[in-house]
Parts: structure tokens; C-alpha cells; sequence
């Protein structure tokens, strides 16, 4: 077989990194004189980094994620006692292979949005988990939209195929109609009977969650449903962080 018909074969089984690199890695092997199980090697490493490096792109992309939240930005001497404690546990994403919540609670600004959502990138590049980032509003209006189409239960089963669902700013922002409520009260409760995980960052301490809820009863039932199986994180801060980042910009200027 001629050497150049081996980027060829790659090409038709769709093995593009192996394509891209089966020239430069014959040469090396000649030169170095690897043996055919070291090449192979090599190849198939490459194909397997490569097709990793797909899929957290592709996860990435359609994970409504915000691009400018990661650890990195995060100056973890300021994080909270207990999140700085919990971070290297949840960073193993073990509490979302068994279906465990998180609910981030503290005042705007406090840093809890940021935070799920870079352990929300975490948990797609460390263990390539289905992670969606959606506010709270706009889910409530998906599902209602979905409901009136007849389409509910096909809704559901489409959010139950992520791992993590981070619900976002579930609180006294934005007063959610009761329809939007029911369909709430059926995605937590669905969530819950298959154990998938969510995420929830909210501005309000449980007992004031019956101002989303409408009603006290719908209120427990919810806050009974995640905290069965949850990591509580509580974000208290005594400023906001976008306001002590701005008045640092302002004294650098």
C-alpha cells in the first residue's frame, strides 16, 4: 500500500485527525524508528483529543453559557468560606452524576451567577456533561409556549437530555403569570423524578420563594424537591462585586 493512500482511508472513515497528522507522524516514526504499535498510538491519541476537543466546542456552544464567566476571572480568596471549601468536590461533578441540586443564594452581585455558570463550563471541558444556562424568565416562557403547542411533555424530555439545567435569577425580578408557574412547578417536579440535576441562583431565601410561586404550598413543594438531594451555597458579601470592579477600574484611571 502506498503511504499516501492512508490519508485517504482516514478521510473516508472520518478520521480527520488522523488524516491531518498521518504524513508528519510517518515521518517522525521513520526517523525516530518508532515501531507500527507507537504510531498507531499516536494516531489514534490524536483522533481521541481531537474528537474530545469537538465536543466540548459543540457543548459549549449550544450550552447559553456566558462566555466571560470562568474560574479563571474568579479571585478565589474572595469566594465565601464554605463555596472556596466546596469547590474542589464540585469541580469532580460527582453530585451531578447522582442528581443532586445546587441552589446559590445572595443578594445582585454577589458573585453566584458567576460562579455556576464557570462550574457549568467545568463540568463540559473536565467531564463533557450536557450543561444548559437559561434565566429563569425565559424558561418559564419556553415551557408555557411549549404547553400551549401541546408540546409540554416533549419539552421536558428534551431538558432532561442535559446534565446540569442552570436556572438563573429565580427570584423577585421579573413576576412570572401563573401559567408560567405551573409550568415551573411540572420542570422542577420532572427533574426531580428522573434525577436529573439543577442549578438554581436566586436572590430570595426559601421561605420568601412563595413570592415566585404565588402560593405557599407550591412554594414548599418545590423547595422540598430540591433541597431533598443539595448543595446550598450562600453568597452574602457586603458590596456587590460589579460595583468593587468598577470602582477599581475607576482608581487605575
Amino acid at each position: 500500500m502506498k503511504a499516501d493512500a492512508l490519508p485517504i482511508l482516514f478521510r473516508s472513515l472520518e478520521l480527520s485527525a488522523m488524516e491531518r497528522e498521518c504524513d508528519s507522524a510517518i515521518t517522525r516514526a521513520e526517523a525516530e524508528n518508532w515501531g507500527y504499535r507507537r504510531l498507531l498510538h499516536y494516531l489514534a491519541e490524536a483522533e481521541v483529543q481531537d474528537c474530545r476537543a469537538r465536543k466540548i466546542e459543540r457543548l459549549l456552544k449550544y450550552s447559553g453559557l456566558p462566555n466571560t464567566e470562568t474560574f479563571a476571572r474568579f479571585d478565589e480568596a474572595k469566594m465565601p468560606e464554605k463555596v472556596r471549601r466546596m469547590l474542589p468536590t464540585l469541580r469532580t461533578g460527582d453530585f451531578v452524576r447522582r442528581g443532586d441540586n445546587l441552589v446559590a443564594i445572595g443578594l445582585p452581585g454577589r458573585g453566584k451567577t458567576g460562579f455556576c455558570a464557570a462550574l457549568g463550563r467545568e463540568l463540559i471541558e473536565r467531564h463533557q456533561m450536557k450543561v444548559l444556562f437559561v434565566p429563569a424568565f425565559k424558561l418559564a416562557a419556553r415551557l408555557l409556549a411549549a404547553k400551549r403547542d401541546l408540546k409540554l411533555v416533549q419539552a421536558l424530555t428534551k431538558l432532561n437530555g442535559f446534565d446540569v439545567v442552570i436556572v438563573d435569577e429565580l427570584g423577585g425580578y421579573v413576576d412570572l403569570t401563573q401559567g408560567e408557574v405551573d409550568v415551573l412547578f411540572s420542570f422542577f417536579g420532572e427533574r426531580y423524578e428522573k434525577q436529573r440535576s439543577v442549578f438554581v441562583t436566586t436572590n430570595l431565601a426559601f421561605g420568601e420563594w412563595e413570592k415566585v410561586f404565588k402560593n405557599p404550598m407550591t412554594a414548599t413543594a418545590v423547595v422540598d424537591r430540591l433541597v431533598h438531594r443539595c448543595v446550598l451555597l450562600e453568597f452574602p458579601g457586603k458590596k456587590s462585586i460589579r460595583e468593587e470592579e468598577a470602582k477599581q477600574r475607576q482608581a487605575a484611571t
